[in-house]
């Protein structure tokens, strides 16, 4: 990837605010991983990078089949979960693209498994003229950059189909990467944010001695992160409801998202969180000075609104945790902590510093690393 896309802002006003709310360190990690591409479907090339990165800070690094799994000399005193896949594209044909998270999830058939259509007009435009890059998925080797020149429905498939510009030359199954680079705006971390965000935090802990275990995860986006989770606590026989999966949240805009510090759920649209392990995050929270939203109550009250003005209600949403206590049977259980975020799902996803700031010292004080 070269070198001119990917610099962070690193002007003196964006550096005063780094300085009073983000350690340096893990600002630098973040800008690196970044840096690295890690489209749905082709994780290999960043798990590479984040082995490296963690057995540099000490992280004992397992590495199986969709999840990478980094462990200290406590690993079953806390356990954290990131996902670490991004939105990009796939080569499906002779200058043929499709997204990434569609083509993983098995999602760009005829079958009865097709992309709704909802969702396919709401991205077909979100891209247009973004620069990319495609890699090899395995080594990250560069593969050529070029621009999306338009993305349309083929209506015969009904799949989302993208056009690009100087990738004449790729073959199908090569991934294609959003070209992004880390940038400070108006108090908040921006990029394509979801979820190198929380996972370079985790990397981070162990830099500050942590000693619990880490799970990096793939395919998130294409809902499949959850099977190689759950694989990985039924192979080695154990339980947990210490499990606290990390991500993003979002909201309609940045001034939403700056409304609170933290993101709770007590559930989401597939399960019930662990009441206990729920309510020590709140406390920790709370107690370290930072607010704190429940997203489902968010959703629900916001709901009850709509229905007063006959508006189609909103969803509590799908998450790694939900999805995984629910097909557990009891093995796993426990909750998750979110940074609130504008952007969703784009390359301008907005995270506040104060957000992230709280996460990294809320997570320190759980692992009690303060």
């Amino acid at each position: 990837m070269p070198n001119e896309s990917t610099s962070a802002d690193t002007s003196p006003a964006a550096n005063a605010v780094l300085e009073q709310r983000l350690p340096n360190s893990y600002f630098e990690l973040l800008n690196s991983l970044i840096r690295s591409p890690s489209v749905v479907g082709s994780e290999h090339s960043f798990f590479r990078v984040l082995q490296r990165e963690l057995e540099e800070r000490g992280a004992k690094v397992s590495w199986y089949e969709g999840v990478l799994v980094a462990q200290g000399n406590k690993p079953d005193s806390l356990m954290f979960s990131a996902h670490i896949d991004r939105h990009g594209l796939m080569c499906t044909g002779p200058n043929e693209f499709q997204y990434a998270a569609f083509v993983a999830g098995a999602r760009s058939d005829l079958l009865g498994n097709s992309v709704d259509e909802h969702l396919m007009k709401k991205i077909v435009n979100r891209f247009a003229a973004e620069s990319v890059y495609a890699y090899e998925p395995w080594s990250g080797a560069y593969r050529g950059r070029g621009t999306i020149e338009r993305a349309y429905i083929c209506e015969f498939r009904n799949n989302l189909i993208f056009e690009l510009n100087g990738m004449q030359h790729l073959v199908a199954g090569t991934p294609v990467a959003f070209n992004d680079k880390l940038k400070v705006n108006n108090g908040a971390l921006v990029g394509q944010l979801d979820n190198v965000l929380t996972a370079a935090v985790l990397v981070y802990l162990f830099e500050k001695g942590f000693q619990g275990t880490a799970f990096f995860t793939a395919q998130e986006e294409a809902g499949k992160s959850w099977r190689y989770l759950l694989e990985w606590f039924r192979r080695f026989g154990g339980s947990t409801n210490q499990l606290i999966v990390v991500d993003t949240s979002p909201y309609p805009n940045l001034d939403a998202a700056k409304q609170q510090h933290l993101i709770l759920r007590n559930k989401d649209a597939n399960a019930k969180f662990n009441v206990s392990l729920t309510e020590k995050l709140h406390e920790v929270c709370t107690q370290s000075g930072f607010s704190v939203q429940f997203k489902d109550r968010y959703v629900e009250e916001m709901n009850v609104q709509a229905a007063a003005r006959g508006e189609s209600l909103g969803s509590l949403g799908s998450t790694e945790m939900g999805r995984i206590i629910n097909a557990s049977n009891g093995l796993v259980d426990g909750t998750t902590l979110q940074i609130p975020t504008s952007g969703y799902h784009t390359l301008s996803e907005s995270a506040p510093l104060a957000s992230v700031d709280a996460f990294i010292k809320v997570l320190m004080s759980l692992a009690d690393l303060n």
